[in-house]
């Protein structure tokens, strides 16, 4: 007799703690000195405006490292750093395309297919080593030129932003 109105108890209460459980993938705040920004068509936020990322927060992202040549380097380069992807994830970006923003106010547009299509990384490291702002850094999207043919091109080269301090989804 007792026992149906303690199971339905149980399924109330499981049920008001499903209802008010935080998503697993909330981006939490940014600890450090902001180093990224994505604005626009996103999801999830962690200021009244953006998705804002600290290093500490990328380091956190799963990470990826390939050896590549670049237009800009007379030896092949290793880059390391999350793939374009899982930051756009991180954030729910929607859209169709990305508007990355240098430091020196550099502006290139990236199709938001070329994210799933290519391992496009948030390079933050070259070489093993952070990258200074006065040479390419803190950070660089950069495509693995080496991995296909088709990314040998001024196309790719130009969608590719170092001194990277943005990312405007549309």
């Amino acid at each position: 007799m007792l026992r149906q109105p303690i199971l339905f108890s149980i399924a109330l209460v499981a049920g008001l703690l499903a209802g008010v459980s935080m998503p697993a993938s909330a981006l939490a705040p940014a600890a450090g000195k902001t180093v990224l920004s994505v604005t626009g068509l996103v999801g999830e936020k962690n200021t009244d405006t953006a998705a804002v990322f600290d290093m500490a927060m990328l380091e956190k992202l799963p990470q990826q490292t390939f050896t590549t040549h670049t237009p800009w380097d007379k030896q092949p380069v290793t880059f390391t750093g999350p793939l374009l992807r899982d930051v756009l994830a991180a954030v729910k970006a929607s859209g169709t395309q990305l508007k990355a923003m240098a430091l020196n106010d550099y502006q290139t547009t990236i199709p938001m297919e070329d994210a799933q299509r290519f391992d496009v990384i948030v390079a933050y490291k070259l070489n093993g080593q952070a990258i200074p702002v006065k040479t390419k850094g803190p950070l660089f999207i950069v495509y693995p030129f080496d991995s296909k043919t088709e990314l040998q091109t001024t196309r790719y080269y130009e969608r590719s932003a170092w001194q990277l301090k943005s990312i405007k989804i549309e």
